[in-house]
């Protein structure tokens, strides 16, 4: 195995009263997924767990995926708590070598991104001297647990949006955001540097085979970063995101031009390597739904294989908006 120690606990204060207990254990990954995760009775605070400290982990300077580590809460926190996370993402740097603290660590502390670091607060008014409290009067990133500046100053994001259409009354744009940390990697590795820990397996995959094969068009983004894939709503079908997904990394990039407000986008590729954009289903509909929410300011971009059979008077509604359309067949062109 590589180095750091077998197991690790960090506990955390329970708001009920007593301490939650996360164990850590390392053993060799033989084929196996990174982080495994496991809460009594919980799956669904287990599925966070796994993407909490996927998502912790590419703020760190190197990437060792020789070890699996196993994660375990000794039982469910309460309904909506989420002060845990903190001691989650310290007990797996711990067992990995790459932090060592010198008395047992208590750590209450959670995150809406981790991916950048940053850790947003603690929710228990009270904490008991020596207690790790994270927020801004506490721990506010992960650097600072061994002296080192703000993660979050060397990340580039960008958000995308595009039409979340499934015929109802929720229907509306999601956004994806792709954030990129500098992280020097072999290109044969393009896909592994990519995490989306939110997705079903099938959805990552498809998530890297896109930004791969997407940078390798621009031939210029290959080997260079290492990226985590959020989506406003991770639950979806089909693959009309892909385009918007593109887009936020070429802006995160520096590859592709601003607008004043946000970029729409619907499209898929059969051959992103080439840069080609391809229609998806649903013309009329999202449309309309990119229509109703359009504000001042945003670029609307939709396949050219949609542009003889767009809405009448779509362009004019769109520019009385103040808003921009263009219908495209290739990335980088626009």
């Amino acid at each position: 195995m590589s180095g750091g120690i077998d197991s690790a606990v960090v506990r955390s204060i329970d708001p009920r009263g007593g301490f939650l207990s996360v164990t850590a254990t390392r053993r060799p990954r033989a084929g196996r997924a990174d982080v495994k995760c496991g809460v009594p009775d919980a799956p669904d605070v287990a599925q966070r767990m796994q993407q909490v400290v996927r998502l912790a982990r590419h703020t760190e300077a190197r990437a060792d995926s020789r070890d699996q580590v196993v994660l375990s809460l000794d039982r469910a926190p309460a309904d909506g708590s989420r002060d845990w996370e903190l001691a989650a993402v310290l007990a797996d740097r711990i067992v990995r070598g790459l932090w060592t603290p010198r008395p047992a660590v208590v750590a209450n502390g959670w995150s809406d991104a981790w991916h950048l670091g940053r850790i947003d607060g603690c929710a228990l008014a009270q904490l008991p001297e020596g207690v790790l409290a994270g927020g801004p009067q506490g721990l506010a990133h992960l650097g600072a647990l061994q002296g080192q500046p703000d993660p979050a100053i060397g990340v580039a994001s960008a958000r995308a949006w595009f039409p979340l259409h499934s015929g109802g009354e929720q229907d509306s744009l999601g956004w994806v955001e792709v954030s990129l940390r500098p992280f020097a990697h072999s290109t044969e590795d393009e896909e592994g540097a990519v995490a989306a820990p939110q997705l079903d397996a099938a959805r990552q995959a498809r998530v890297r085979s896109v930004l791969a094969a997407s940078r390798h068009f621009d031939g210029r983004g290959q080997g260079q970063w290492r990226t985590t894939v959020r989506f406003g709503e991770p639950r979806f079908q089909g693959d009309s995101y892909e385009l918007a997904l593109v887009l936020a990394d070429r802006m995160a990039r520096g590859r592709e031009f601003l607008a004043r407000g946000r970029v729409i986008a619907t499209g898929r590729s059969s051959a992103w390597h080439a840069g080609r954009v391809e229609a998806v289903d649903g013309l009329a509909p999202k449309c309309a739904l990119i229509l109703r929410e359009l504000a001042a300011g945003d670029r609307v971009l939709l396949p050219r294989e949609w542009e003889a059979a767009l809405p009448p008077g779509l362009r004019e509604d769109v520019r009385a908006r103040g808003a921009s359309l263009a219908c495209v067949e290739r990335i980088g062109i626009i």
